[in-house]
């Protein structure tokens, strides 16, 4: 009880326990939001993939132990609770400088490790980006809640019912710091700001405490002149600050978006540092991307109805396209090819949005707000071609990679149908393409690949009719444009019927992550040999001399 009285008469704002359970509370919701925020910031050059959510959540989780027996132990050993609010105030000013700094830490973080390793590039920076981001923030709250039982309890005859509160305390915080920047502040206002307000909580939070006590008036003023100068900073949602010319730069629920336009096309990408997503070339003309080899797919599909003399051979082809995107290859089949109906899914609703602005999608071609499992699953119509264009770099939804997707795809397809999927790196033996296209294999009895010219992109198309690869490039022969006919005599050359090997995704164990991964490793090793081994024989001179 002599402990108790001498905090409280240092601050008598400690008298009133709705203060420390509010103190409690802000800590859990801070912590909640600094780690849904950490994948946001991290998605765009390290993608959301469940191996970045598991570095992140790892390392907070560290953070939060080490800060926890930090806590516990200096409150035994000095029982100041200005030590305590100072330490919040620390953690605010961090949490705001995160959308000034983090960016570039990433960054060179990145830039260091990718002259220097080999494999796992993306697992390693991610990790030590998160330790050197998200760490010290988490481990300073984290030494919140052993400060304030000891702070809180007055006696052990009610020590657990104070306990249990400071605990409810902080899970409600934390609940509702989990679901205000997924659902309203990180849709309304962007990661950079999502930060900035939890940090403010935290400032006032600690504020509050040194004001009522009259004391601590330099550190006030030092954390509130910091947080400004980051709020005034970092209140950009730039993630591509290098990018001056872009023509939108946003977050939904589910994506970083990215808007870039040229004299010749508009790009959408969904992250900073791998690839483009979707593209409208303005003249209308071939992408140069593996949409156009796609595009081989209602080729197939048309033959494969003419060889088998299917009834209402002329009607037209019905298109599914699961991972619409901005409507690429909706809008290449609309522009090619003569009475098809093409309908389309996408997840990412302001994705949409954004295909309407600018990419000129035909508001007359339906898109479904879905994930396209779900969608295959509520819908009982077949299709001629079903696009799967899910798979984004390394994050490749598992749900959409096994058996039991591919087998429910066949289901909604017309028995002349073909499934083409994008699968956007090629590996090796043991890679992630093998594992699809065995997969593939245990559901179609004919899976043909495609490497797509100039990319890492290979195209898969699958059916339950053998390819007639004659008539197919007599059908497209008879295309009224020379550019499409070149392509597809391009597309049927590269054709090679697959050999089904022992591999298979299931719901039940589809790690795609790891593989695509080594995938990523094979890539970027690949485009980075050359400057590595001038980084070797000739240090950080000769390489910047030599870019």
């Amino acid at each position: 009880m002599t402990e108790i009285s001498e905090v409280s008469t240092r601050n008598p704002i400690l008298n009133n326990k709705i203060y420390l359970y509010l103190t409690e509370f802000f800590a859990g919701m801070a912590v909640m939001a600094v780690e849904l925020g950490a994948s946001r910031l991290l998605a765009p050059y390290f993608s959301s993939s469940q191996i970045v959510w598991t570095i992140i959540i790892s390392t907070i989780m560290i953070a939060m132990a080490l800060g926890n027996l930090y806590g516990g132990k200096t409150a035994d050993r000095d029982n100041d609770p200005d030590r305590l609010y100072g330490r919040i105030l620390m953690a605010a000013v961090w949490i705001a400088a995160i959308p000034v700094l983090g960016k570039y830490i990433i960054l060179l973080i990145s830039g260091a490790l990718i002259l220097t390793i080999s494999s796992n590039l993306l697992v390693i920076a991610a990790f030590i980006a998160c330790m050197a981001i998200f760490v010290f923030p988490c481990f300073l709250l984290g030494t919140v809640t052993p400060s304030m039982v000891k702070f809180s309890v007055d006696s052990l005859d009610d020590s657990g019912r104070t306990v249990g509160r400071l605990g409810a305390f902080n899970t409600i915080g934390s609940i509702i710091g989990t679901f205000l920047p997924t659902f309203v502040t990180i849709p309304a206002v962007g990661t950079s700001v999502t930060f900035l307000i939890f940090s403010g909580v935290l400032l006032v939070l600690g504020l509050i405490y040194f004001i009522m006590g009259h004391r601590g008036k330099r550190a006030c003023i030092i954390a509130a002149v910091l947080f400004v100068i980051c709020a005034i900073s970092g209140r950009s949602d730039s993630f591509a600050f290098w990018e001056k010319n872009l023509t939108y730069e946003g977050e939904s629920i589910y994506n970083y978006l990215q808007v870039k336009d040229s004299d010749t096309s508009t790009v959408l990408s969904t992250n900073v540092l791998f690839g483009v997503q979707s593209i409208r070339v303005k003249d209308d003309s071939l992408t140069g991307m593996y949409y156009d080899y796609a595009m081989a797919a209602p080729v197939l599909a048309g033959v494969n109805r003419l060889k088998d003399g299917i009834a209402g051979e002329d009607r037209d082809l019905s298109v599914l396209v699961l991972g619409m995107g901005t409507g690429t290859y909706a809008s290449q089949c609309d522009r090619y090819f003569d009475g098809m109906n093409v309908e389309g899914v996408e997840i990412d609703g302001k994705i949409t949005d954004l295909a309407h602005t600018y990419f000129n999608l035909d508001e007359s071609i339906p898109v479904e707000t879905y994930d396209g499992r779900a969608y295959l699953q509520t819908v009982d119509t077949k299709y001629d071609v079903i696009m799967v264009d899910a798979y984004q770099d390394i994050t490749i939804p598992f749900q959409m990679s096994s058996v039991e997707f591919f087998r429910l795809v066949q289901e909604h397809l017309n028995d002349s149908g073909v499934m083409v999927v994008n699968m956007n790196m090629r590996s090796g033996s043991d890679g992630i393409n093998q594992y699809l296209a065995d997969t593939i294999s245990n559901v179609f009895p004919y899976v043909y690949t495609a490497d797509v010219e100039g990319s890492t992109n290979r195209e898969l198309f699958a059916s339950a009719a053998d390819f007639d690869k004659e008539a197919f490039e007599e059908v497209a022969s008879e295309h009224d444009e020379a550019d499409f006919r070149n392509l597809m005599a391009k597309v049927g050359e590269s054709l090679v019927k697959y050999s089904k090997g022992e591999y298979l995704l299931t719901d039940d164990k589809a790690p795609v992550e790891l593989l695509s991964m080594q995938a990523i490793d094979d890539i970027i090793g690949n485009e980075i040999g050359v400057y590595k081994k001038v980084f070797e024989e000739r240090g950080l001179e000769g390489l910047l001399d030599s870019m």
